[in-house]
């Protein structure tokens, strides 16, 4: 897997992230309650601050978890919440190494649908139905991964046209864009929930 991205807008970070299926997946894992572009250049920080010149998930899984948290910590930090996201990294790679050999290409090698893709992502630690369905969408999308029913199985996040999530993301405008759209999504939450208490 090696595709031209422009996730987080920065040459290093994009690079790594167009040839690690690892730095993918960690980097949505990494894109909640921070602004998109620094989830996807996360993993490079992790990377060289590992001494590595990509992501090593064994390694990663082996790291002892102060040293992995303090690295996570260190300025800048991986992400606003740096202990907490570096616990959930450390147990994505654990349960990679368990279950596909480290290989995280194993969680589409074989698949026959979509769904199946679906279905391996969310039982993965840290992996819910919406970041299962992005990163379903981001492979169809991004990196040129589609199984049959592929965009079924990305529910909202696989159709064409859309901009709401890192796989509808090819450069600044469509990244404003998504940014945009999530923060409208996030207000409308908001407003749903105040108007649902206040009845």
């Amino acid at each position: 897997m090696a595709v031209a991205v422009r996730l987080a807008q920065r040459p290093a970070a994009d690079e790594l992230l167009g040839r690690s299926p690892l730095a993918a997946l960690v980097g949505v894992l990494l894109d909640e309650r921070v602004p998109l572009d620094w989830a996807f250049t996360a993993p490079l920080l992790i990377a060289r601050r590992l001494g590595t010149d990509g992501l090593d998930v064994r390694r990663i899984a082996a790291c002892d978890p102060g040293r992995f948290a303090s690295l996570c910590r260190a300025d800048p930090a991986v992400h606003s919440q740096p202990a907490a996201m570096a616990r959930k990294v450390q147990h994505l790679c654990k349960a990679l190494v368990a279950r596909y050999d480290g290989e995280v290409t194993g969680l589409w090698a074989g698949a026959r649908s979509g769904a199946e893709v679906y279905d391996r992502l969310l039982a993965l630690p840290g992996f819910g139905p919406q970041k299962s369905r992005v990163f379903v969408a981001l492979l169809g999308k991004r990196y040129g991964i589609r199984p049959e029913g592929w965009r079924e199985a990305a529910g909202v996040y696989g159709e064409d046209g859309v901009r709401l999530s890192a796989a509808d993301v090819t450069g600044p405008e469509s990244l404003a864009a998504v940014i945009a759209a999530r923060s409208a999504m996030r207000d409308g939450a908001r407003r749903a929930r105040a108007a649902a208490t206040a009845r």
